[in-house]
């Protein structure tokens, strides 16, 4: 079961008005598609969002899913961390959570959201972050050369029999390096500070459509020969 934009926001509506009508919630803040990004929301998408709850009522929020199974009845959740959880609707809405009471915000670094729903005199600059997310490292030396060496290891691994080991090198770190340059070198689209894998292959379509052949499973067909084989990787080829 898939769920359409409209059914989306309708139901964090639906989550904001139980939590107005349960007490001891302040804010809803919708975040990324559900926030102020929804010209992305799809079908595919979940719903990411924060509780902001009065103090010393967290715990209740986390211990005790009520308050989503009232909005729609719950066919799985899971305790993802002290902060927050996710949970499937018996009608297929992903919600991938956390609740915090207002102090703790000064800490939790997150993309700008948007104000769901938010009790009479809260301020709505709840939804904006006084710790801004990660920066993503600005150095192609730095990444250039983390791939090189990942790529390098992973092939020794591959070829001592420790495939695992290499594949998670090679079309794990190695790839992550690749995205990485591919973010700080093409901003058409904006990508996500928390992931930079997401959205690449609307930022870069190009290299999309070379990621099947580097993650077919097999190290040999995406590093082939020895260490003098990655050089072009920094001079002019794949990934410079």
């Amino acid at each position: 079961m898939v769920a359409g934009p409209q059914q989306l926001l309708a139901r964090l509506d639906r989550i904001g008005a139980v939590l107005r009508d349960g007490g001891h919630a302040l804010a809803l803040i919708g975040l990324g598609s559900a926030g102020l990004e929804r010209e992305r929301l799809d079908e595919w998408s979940d719903l990411d969002f924060f509780v902001i709850a009065e103090p010393g009522w967290k715990r209740r929020f986390l211990d005790d899913l009520d308050w989503l199974a009232a909005a729609q009845p719950l066919a799985w959740q899971h305790r993802s961390s002290g902060e927050g959880g996710k949970v499937l609707m018996t009608d297929g809405v992903f919600c991938d959570f956390a609740v915090y009471e207002p102090g703790e915000l000064e800490a939790v670094p997150f993309a700008p959201g948007r104000v769901v729903w938010r009790r009479k005199g809260v301020d709505a600059a709840l939804a904006m972050p006084r710790r801004a997310p990660p920066p993503a490292t600005t150095d192609e030396a730095w990444i250039v050369g983390e791939a090189l060496a990942a790529l390098h290891v992973g092939l020794q691994r591959w070829r001592r029999g420790e495939r695992l080991a290499a594949l998670r090198l090679v079309q794990g770190q190695a790839l992550d390096r690749l995205v990485e340059l591919d973010a700080l070198r093409t901003h058409p689209v904006a990508g996500d500070p928390f992931d930079a894998t997401r959205r690449l292959e609307v930022r870069h379509p190009r290299l999309a459509d070379e990621l099947p052949g580097a993650l077919d499973g097999d190290v040999d067909d995406f590093v082939s020969g020895g260490p003098e084989d990655l050089l072009p990787l920094g001079h002019g080829g794949g990934i410079v």
